[in-house]
């Protein structure tokens, strides 16, 4: 009735136009109210709404450069308001950088603020993944012992006793039984999945030839195995001849080393991916593995359901050897002693220096070789230890967890003291407000005489060191928030027994977190308890989702559900390991529509 009588004398195609208007803007104004209706519950849940990159961008390069500061642009204009970020390469401590480097983060700091996009820079790197790191001292990874291991004097040098091959049929030559090699416990599927062929062999008259395993049985393994007596402490190396046709999954071909087989839990010595291709000629692979307190252990060589294709295996050996990435550090002594143990020997006066000058900086300062020449022991002078003499020695070495990345010892000074070099440049470049402390992962620790302390469980050990980087960061940079990834301080994660190469346990490792420490949650396979742990300690997390998987939208539906009811859940994070950001809008929007 107002409307009619406030129009009253305006012609008939102005009070339709009139109306068309109004509808609009009431449509609009119901938009802007269910926007503005929904932004605190989305802003009180997930306030951090955040970008992982990895592997990230080379700010040396300047098209890596534009691509960042592309993809910063892309996440401010969606949504986002922070992105973790890589800085490794100003870890590379020892090494000047080109200028190009310096300029570029200063060009991708200043196109973060237009876009208000927090940059949180990744530091105190103490992982899996931690090569950078130990390109200012190799000698800092973190190590295994060997013990009593022989050797022996000749022309004034110590070498060690070589065994024979453990595996003398690991030549394929010997099948007393079709398609069975002997000197092997066990053999997947002779007849159906592998075979003897005396055309294709890499030496002698015969190798092994997989074949059609994935429809042989429904695992799709094709592995030989071996149940081996063996010296504890003690390394050993495994040297395997292989070749490939169109192999679907090369990279499950591998050497894998059980050992305290016997018990429920398996602990696998060996898992470093050894490099095979999907096709190939014969080609040489190696792993090398420290037996620890093992007697026993159980090889396997082979595949674990590579899809299909043609595998030959031939000429398997297994030698025990000394000195392979060899550590020369505080808490990694040499300990040489003659065979009966009554006379300990010294370095500077019995012997020179023992090293492999050239360990952990092949091909450049941090990669470690899997293998190398075995470094002899050379007397001085006026040794007391004589030509022909039999001697015990004991030592510490790197090994690989996994590929290429190396761990670092979580104890020395000189880790700690790199750590903060590395926090001061990010720090100036960066102007952080968060940093994100990156030691997840942590493979192999607790075993050097550092981190071995009596009483002390490894997982102390990671404590005291993630206290020691927060209060290092805090020491620098007092006002700014420190997040940390969730798995080596979650006991439904790494937090466990046996977690790889570590010693003993890592249970008690989140006692080194305190509650304003922020939790980088990727627990997704208990998710659920993950988060209620954390909470329960009163720390804020972020979820940590995505992972370039094809059913993302289920994995975070999952995700939501489990964090629903969880107090302190302020962020989500798209993350991805492969630089994969063609959902990156998507997740968000997806995200914001699924969210309370």
């Amino acid at each position: 009735m107002k409307f009619a009588g406030a129009t009253a004398g305006i012609p008939e195609d102005v009070r339709r136009e009139m109306r068309r208007v109004t509808s609009a803007v009431c449509v609009v104004l119901v938009v802007v109210v269910c926007v503005f209706a929904e932004s605190p519950a989305m802003a009180q849940r997930f306030a951090r709404r955040w970008v992982y990159t990895h592997p990230g961008f080379d700010l040396r390069r300047d098209d890596q450069t534009k691509e960042l500061i592309s993809l910063i642009q892309r996440a401010g204009q969606a949504g986002y308001n922070g992105m973790c970020v890589g800085t490794k390469r100003l870890m590379l401590l020892s090494f000047r950088q080109p200028e190009a480097l310096y300029e570029n983060i200063g060009r991708v700091r200043q196109a973060a603020e237009k876009a208000n996009v927090e940059l949180i820079p990744r530091v105190m790197g103490i992982n899996g993944y931690s090569n950078e790191l130990l390109s200012n001292d190799p000698n800092l990874a973190a190590a295994l012992p060997v013990r009593d291991c022989i050797f022996e004097v000749h022309d004034g040098r110590a070498v060690h006793v070589r065994s024979a091959n453990l595996l003398p049929a690991g030549d394929i030559e010997s099948f007393s039984k079709p398609n069975r090699a002997d000197g092997w416990d066990f053999i997947d599927l002779p007849g159906k999945a592998s075979f003897e062929d005396r055309e294709v062999r890499h030496s002698g008259n015969a190798s092994l030839r997989f074949q059609h395993f994935e429809t042989a049985s429904e695992h799709g393994n094709c592995r030989l195995f071996r149940r081996l007596q063996l010296k504890p402490w003690h390394q050993y190396h495994v040297r395997v001849w292989i070749k490939t046709e169109n192999v679907v999954r090369p990279d499950s071909l591998g050497i894998h080393v059980h050992g305290n087989v016997s018990e429920k839990r398996r602990l696998n010595l060996q898992k470093r991916t050894i490099g095979v291709r999907a096709t190939q000629g014969w080609t040489e692979h190696q792993a090398v593995f420290n037996t620890l307190d093992n007697r026993e252990i159980w090889l396997y060589v082979g595949g674990w359901q590579p899809g299909c294709g043609t595998i030959w295996i031939d000429d398997v050996s297994l030698h025990e050897v000394a000195g392979i990435n060899l550590l020369r550090r505080d808490g990694c002594p040499v300990r040489v002693v003659s065979e009966d143990g009554s006379q300990q020997f010294e370095e500077g006066r019995d012997f020179e220096r023992w090293e492999y000058p050239q360990m952990g900086r092949v091909r450049w300062p941090g990669q470690y070789e899997v293998t190398h020449p075995e470094p002899p022991i050379v007397l001085a002078k006026d040794s007391r230890i004589r030509n022909g003499q039999r001697l015990k020695v004991s030592y510490f070495h790197a090994q690989h967890p996994l590929n290429d990345g190396m761990c670092v010892c979580l104890s020395h000074d000189d880790v700690f003291r790199y750590l903060e070099q590395h926090l001061e440049i990010v720090r100036k470049l960066y102007r952080p407000k968060t940093y994100l402390m990156v030691q997840d992962e942590i493979r192999l620790a607790g075993w050097c005489e550092l981190c071995d302390q009596p009483g002390t469980t490894t997982a102390q050990v990671l404590a005291r060191c993630s206290h020691r980087c927060t209060e290092t960061i805090r020491r620098l940079d007092p006002d700014a928030a420190i997040m940390t990834w969730s798995d080596m301080f979650d006991p439904y994660h790494n937090a466990v027994d046996n977690y790889w190469l570590t010693r003993g346990t890592m249970k008690g490792s989140w006692e080194g977190l305190d509650q304003s420490t922020l939790i980088g949650n990727w627990n997704q396979g208990r998710s659920r308890q993950s988060l209620k742990f954390f909470a329960s300690r009163g720390h804020r997390q972020v979820i940590a989702t995505y992972y370039d998987r094809g059913n993302w939208q289920q994995i975070v539906a999952d995700w939501l559900a489990a964090a629903e009811d969880v107090p302190g859940i302020d962020g989500i994070m798209y993350t991805t390991w492969s630089n994969n950001y063609r959902h990156l809008e998507d997740f968000i929007q997806y995200v914001n529509a699924a969210a309370p």
